[in-house]
């Protein structure tokens, strides 16, 4: 039986008047064979994985956007992608009725914090729900619109910004899902804010891509798994022939054009994480801090994680120029000790923010505790609410998702945008300490203050700060003694009089550093340089080879396979003291064990590496 799928929505309250942009995919024709699998019926709620059947209608569903919306991308300079930390009007969510109590948490948690759209079948039931749970409807709109999932994360659109701050549009990517009930939900909440919607959906721009595989610094860099590659490589994962077809580098130059990102960066996918999103293992907290999912040292997706993470720390830097800063959570156990594979996949990174709010899936006390810990002290001032996404009556981590999976966020429609690179610990008693941020507002900046303490429980004293170039603001807290914490956060105000802090949540959050003597450091004796164990081990993908020196010298690093032939050289030249990290891709070579050889005048050591393909 062949259907026409219309995509009708009904919105409560009054819709702005605006132009939309984009060809509507309201009316999108889905060609596809029911019989007695309704696959998209309301009642019928889909999994964040694909199921089965859909793998047969992937085709179907990619010719279905030909010759559909629009070839160019946004008429936009400047454009910038919104990091996720950024000031948002809107939380979005689909409600299924399959998460209730969990979905009245996140509601009831972030209507405190900006305007809650909830998309259902049925607002009134919703409503009733909510009530009865003693949910009083502060800030709640409801769109009746059909929908296929919860995971609005993952089919919901981008908040971007053209020259920075000023007009407010929303980037949508075909879904990777056949699902064009959940696909179209982006205009429907985006017609209802008055948002103009463009979506990568027609050719040469045609991309497919999640919202859970993807974080931005909200300046031009961006992360993802290589899940991004591989669907839209021309095959994808179920050969089909209508699969987004473009060269890395095209495609960069999509997200270029379309979401202003300059550097993209590409991680292996992890082995035991089926669905490749990066929001199951890190989370960008600012402009230079990774938090980063721990497992216990050999366990599960711990060391390719850390050979993603040790490569990204090698090859790219923060918009500062200056390496990521990385803080560690745990990835928590089930019950019985497990992880993945033999385990659902728990992670705290799945976290949201929400203005001065962030949503945190919760566990088991023994793990949350710690958790909760690493997030306040990396999260000063910011509101926890704690959601238990890991019980009998409401198990979302046994469909493979976390809060984030399940929420999105529309930014203000007129930010202040501050970027500010933190003032690092110091041992300087003679100068003063100069902090610089980049303020922007589409009406202009009029002031910009520094606002410090050294006693936490004191006022804090304000300075004010100069424009020094453009957009560029500084000023300088005074010089202090040994042993001074000093806290301080930066305010701006525009010429309309609106004002923006940094950190968002200031003054109750603020930045720390500390005066102090870090001393002196020696060196071990022994051998003069250390090759590391190599991670992970065995290897399929970007593997770490890690090396130690006591001072600067030549070395020689060589993939050496059983019959003694170079394989490859990865490095021969000089090296400085430290610890320093090589790369090797292992799915470039045969499988089969090798041993990594490094060679100084004075000194070879060998290690074993299986390679696995």
């Amino acid at each position: 039986m062949f259907i026409e799928i219309k995509i009708p929505f009904i919105k409560f309250k009054e819709l702005k008047n605006h132009t939309v942009k984009k060809t509507s995919f309201l009316s999108l024709t889905f060609i596809l064979t029911l019989l007695s699998f309704h696959v998209f019926s309301q009642k019928d709620v889909l999994p964040k994985k694909m199921t089965d059947y859909e793998k047969t209608i992937m085709d179907d569903y990619l010719s279905s956007f030909d010759n559909k919306g629009i070839t160019t991308p946004p008429p936009y300079t400047n454009i910038r992608t919104a990091a996720e930390w950024e000031e948002v009007q809107a939380l979005v969510i689909t409600w299924t009725n399959q998460f209730n109590s969990i979905q009245k948490q996140i509601v009831e948690a972030a209507q405190e914090e900006c305007t809650v759209i909830i998309h259902c079948s049925d607002s009134n039931s919703v409503k009733s729900y909510l009530n009865g749970q003693g949910v009083t409807d502060v800030n709640i709109d409801y769109i009746e619109v059909p929908y296929n999932s919860i995971w609005i994360r993952d089919y919901g659109a981008n908040t971007c910004y053209a020259n920075g701050v000023e007009d407010i549009f929303l980037t949508d990517w075909i879904y990777n899902r056949p699902r064009p009930s959940d696909d179209v939900i982006p205009d429907a909440y985006g017609d209802y804010l008055g948002i103009d919607v463009y979506s990568t959906a027609a050719n040469p721009n045609k991309i497919m891509s999640t919202g859970g595989n993807w974080m931005s610094d909200g300046d031009g860099i961006a992360f993802s798994s290589e899940l991004i590659l591989n669907e839209n490589d021309g095959n994808g994962d179920f050969n089909s022939l209508s699969y987004p077809d473009h060269t890395e580098a095209e495609l960069d130059q999509i997200f270029q054009n379309w979401m202003g990102i300059d550097e993209y960066i590409k991680m292996t996918e992890l082995p035991y994480d089926e669905i490749h999103h990066i929001d199951m293992h890190m989370k960008l907290l600012d402009e230079e801090t990774l938090l980063v999912g721990e497992y216990p040292q050999g366990e599960s997706d711990g060391p390719q994680i850390e050979a993603n993470i040790q490569y990204v720390l090698s090859n790219f830097t923060t918009k500062f120029g200056t390496p990521f800063k990385l803080v560690r959570i745990p990835q928590p156990s089930a019950t019985n000790g497990n992880f993945p594979p033999n385990a659902y996949y728990r992670t705290y990174t799945n976290l949201t923010f929400v203005n001065n709010t962030i949503l945190v899936p919760t566990y088991r006390q023994e793990y949350d505790t710690i958790a909760f810990r690493i997030l306040e002290e990396n999260l000063p001032g910011y509101t926890i609410a704690a959601i238990d996404i890991d019980n009998s009556g409401q198990n979302l981590i046994s469909n493979g998702g976390g809060i984030h999976c399940i929420t999105h966020t529309v930014g203000v429609n007129e930010p202040i945008y501050i970027t500010h690179k933190k003032l690092e610990n110091t041992a300087d008693t003679q100068n003063d300490y100069l902090a610089t941020a980049s303020i922007l507002h589409r009406d202009g900046i009029s002031s910009a203050s520094l606002f410090y303490k050294t006693d936490p429980s004191s006022p804090y004293d304000e300075i004010t700060m100069n424009n020094t170039n453009g957009d560029e603001w500084s000023g300088a807290i005074p010089v202090q003694p040994l042993g001074t914490t000093v806290y301080y956060y930066i305010q701006g105000t525009a010429s309309n009089g609106k004002q923006g802090v940094h950190p968002f949540p200031a003054p109750e959050g603020n930045h720390v550093f500390d005066v102090f003597d870090p001393g002196t450091v020696s060196l071990e004796g022994g051998v003069n340089i250390q090759l590391n164990m190599i991670y992970p081990n065995p290897a399929k993908a970007i593997t770490v080879i890690p090396i130690s020196s006591n001072r600067q010298q030549k070395v020689c690093i060589q993939l050496v396979n059983l019959q003694g032939e170079i394989v490859n050289e990865v490095y021969n030249g000089e090296i400085t003291a430290g610890d320093k990290n090589f790369f090797i891709d292992a799915s470039h070579y045969a499988s089969g064990l090798y041993q990594v050889r490094i060679q100084t005048d004075e000194y070879e050591q060998v290690q074993k590496l299986i390679i696995e393909n």
